[in-house]
């Protein structure tokens, strides 16, 4: 299936614009509203690069712009397709809300290291995109690479003893998953002579060995670590000692979002589907996911502290996307895909809610949040909207995915892998709904005297639980996500470039 290409510098330019942000961050460090609106400035001119390029995407184009070329075959170029294109929406698009969260909570709380902090964020956003729009493994690499340094300092940012600790766990596990992921991408260039991925998976892998393809899998696998799948989950939760904002960038916008991405671009894009099926791979990675899916979500259900309860529930709910991914089938592979953005809008209302409750309420254990609604009816009732889409109840966007993922396990016949579909909405149900009961219904301890949140953190968990209510009562919007997501489908299981 031939698609056309069309040459463009502006996936370049929207890489680049959040780089040339955090320079200009650092220079005006010294003024507050003047470095924040680089901020606001660099996340309108990302997003509307970005937008830019969705009707090309739409009629089922490719934009390409190579960089340079090191080695034969091997440039730092940027294409981006339809599966590319829903991850940088995703991206660019929440920024703008993290970006007018975070001014409120940093403010409040009187944060040290601000400016640090907004430059880091940039070059975060930055390396996203990046890894978005990355052409081949050796591009979105260095992009995977760059988002773990720039990430590190925002996960040690209180720069306490706990903070400096979980930072040095959360670089260990990254970096040498780092190095797993290199060594699998030098072994696909010696045996291919490219990276570059393709819609029905770099040609040549197909020869190798059956031991030395599943042992190459393996190793791309763990070098996607940050998708968190157990056992290379722990990491995430130690992150929680981050400041909330950075939770969200870290669950929502850009790290485990990269690694689900980057994991999806190794299955489909690499090895392809027909790879995937003849080896048997697939259903090995189902059932290695479909275990992280539940012991996860029983993890959670162990967590009195929100924000790592909220961690765990990610853990579990990311490994949706890439079972989607495994199960070959269009079903499959739309709710898998279709998971990254209604996750992303989900979760990310979740975790500034719960940095409301902290700000406003200084509330993080949720055995301390008896009656709390009472005092912040808004933010709890945004919770409560991105709880139900993460359990897969209408009419929030998380039943669609939920649905399309069902499908996709029943057109592969396999009823273990339904079950673990049911039995994980279950027990989401078993982790949220005893917040919001205690939220809603017990008696508070004492007299609460504390009210919202500020408006510029209270407007963006309000406006991104409206969104995941609109994506799941109208989700066949013409240019919305399942209409990219459609494109991206057809592109893997209708051949390649």
């Amino acid at each position: 299936m031939a698609i056309e290409t069309v040459n463009s510098i502006i996936p370049a330019l929207a890489v680049l614009v959040s780089m040339v942000a955090s320079l200009l961050i650092l220079t005006f460090g010294k003024y507050p509203n003047i470095r924040e609106a680089w901020t606001f400035v660099a996340a309108f001119i990302k997003f509307s690069l970005v937008i830019s390029m969705l009707p090309l995407i739409l009629e089922g184009k490719v934009i390409t712009y190579t960089v340079i070329e090191m080695l034969p075959n091997l440039p730092i170029a940027f294409k981006v397709d339809a599966f590319g294109i829903l991850f940088a929406i995703t991206s660019s698009f929440l920024w703008i809300f993290v970006s007018s969260y975070s001014i409120g909570y940093m403010r409040t709380l009187k944060e040290h290291a601000q400016t640090r902090y907004y430059f880091c964020f940039a070059i975060a956003l930055s390396s996203a995109i990046g890894i978005a729009f990355s052409a081949n493994l050796i591009t979105l690499f260095l992009f995977y690479e760059l988002l773990t340094i720039s990430t590190y300092p925002l996960v040690a940012h209180t720069e306490t003893p706990e903070a400096i600790s979980s930072g040095r766990k959360y670089l260990t596990y990254l970096m040498i998953a780092g190095v797993s992921l290199l060594f699998a991408i030098v072994v696909v260039y010696y045996y291919t002579g490219t990276t570059e991925f393709s819609f029905s998976g770099i040609a040549g892998l197909e020869t190798l060995p059956r031991t030395t393809l599943f042992i190459l899998f393996i190793t791309f696998m763990i070098g996607c670590a940050k998708a968190a799948f157990m056992p290379l989950h722990a990491w995430l939760p130690a992150a929680m000692v981050a400041p909330t904002p950075v939770s969200a960038l870290l669950h929502a916008v850009a790290v485990v979002k990269a690694g689900v991405f980057t994991a999806i671009r190794i299955i489909l894009y690499v090895f392809g589907i027909d790879l995937m099926e003849t080896s048997g791979l697939w259903l090995y990675m189902a059932y290695f996911v479909s275990i992280t899916i539940i012991l996860a979500s029983i993890f959670a259900m162990t967590q009195d502290n929100l924000k790592k309860r909220l961690a765990y529930s990610t853990i579990s709910q990311l490994s949706y996307v890439v079972l989607g991914a495994v199960l070959l089938t269009k079903h499959g592979i739309t709710g898998g895909m279709l998971h990254i953005p209604y996750h992303a809008f989900m979760k990310i209302t979740l975790f500034m809610c719960a940095g409301a409750l902290i700000v406003t309420a200084k509330k993080e254990n949720i055995s301390d949040m008896n009656g709390i609604a009472r005092q912040m009816p808004i933010t709890m009732l945004a919770f409560t909207v991105g709880a139900l889409g993460m359990i897969g109840m209408p009419p929030v966007g998380g039943y669609i995915t939920k649905w399309y993922l069902l499908l996709g396990a029943a057109e592969q016949d396999n009823m273990i892998l339904m079950s673990v579909l049911l039995i994980s909405a279950v027990l989401n149900a078993a982790y949220f709904f005893p917040v919001i009961y205690v939220a809603f219904f017990k008696k508070p301890d004492k007299e609460l005297t504390y009210k919202e949140a500020p408006l510029t953190m209270l407007v963006p968990l309000t406006l991104t639980a409206i969104i995941s209510i609109i994506i799941g009562i109208w989700p066949d919007a013409p240019g919305m996500f399942l209409d990219i997501v459609n494109i991206a489908v057809a592109n893997v299981t209708g051949g390649g470039i």
